[in-house]
């Protein structure tokens, strides 16, 4: 979930010929296979990265959802079908997807304000629950966040609680960017992990 300008432009320039094979690394991303994913990560993420910025404009909302995405793609591995097009393609296809979700759930906000605001009405059943779930779901996290070694949920705190770049995170922590990448990383695993177990239960 890079948001390396340096790193995006290094993986742009990397010749088609000596590129890793995104189609041969999802399969064994959905085994579960974590050095894959981590080759695959450094592949596509600079891409992805590239392509939400040009959706949702705000850099700080595309390395988010560049984050989702490699997340997603860690989770749903599995659901590729290589009969309907190429991996980095099904990967670029969810990006951009993701990328308008987030840019029309902006808005969609953004109305609901302006709405109650020039009615003066009460709040909307509908927003009610949309408070109470996504309060949930917060707690969801931070039980999640609970279970992450003490450095990886340092380094996630500060990139999705405190809003701060992995540049940020490195300069806070006074560890080589790198590092916290890999932390950041291994700590998305782990979350993705234990939240597929939570909703489990929850159901």
């Amino acid at each position: 979930m890079s948001g390396d300008p340096e790193q995006a432009r290094r993986l742009r320039s990397v010749p088609p010929d000596t590129a890793p094979n995104a189609d041969e690394l999802l399969p064994r991303v959905a085994r579960g296979d974590e050095a894959a994913f981590a080759t695959l990560y450094d592949a596509m993420a600079g891409r992805v990265l590239g392509l939400a910025r040009r959706v949702v404009r705000d850099p700080a909302q595309a390395e988010e959802v560049t984050q989702e995405v490699m997340v997603e793609v860690w989770r749903t591995a599995g659901r590729f079908d290589a009969g309907r097009g190429s991996a980095s393609a099904w990967i670029l296809t969810m990006a951009h997807r993701r990328a308008v979700d987030r840019v029309r759930s902006e808005q969609a906000h953004t109305n609901r304000v302006l709405q109650v605001a020039a009615t003066e009405q009460h709040v909307p059943y509908d927003e009610v629950v949309e408070d109470v779930t996504a309060r949930l779901e917060r707690e969801q996290v931070r039980r999640c966040l609970d279970r992450l070694t003490p450095v990886q949920r340092e380094s996630v705190t500060l990139a999705y609680y405190g809003g701060h770049t992995y540049r940020e995170v490195a300069e806070k922590l006074q560890t080589p960017l790198p590092t916290v990448k890999t932390r950041m990383r291994d700590g998305l695993i782990r979350m993705r992990d234990c939240l597929g177990i939570e909703m489990g239960e929850r159901a």
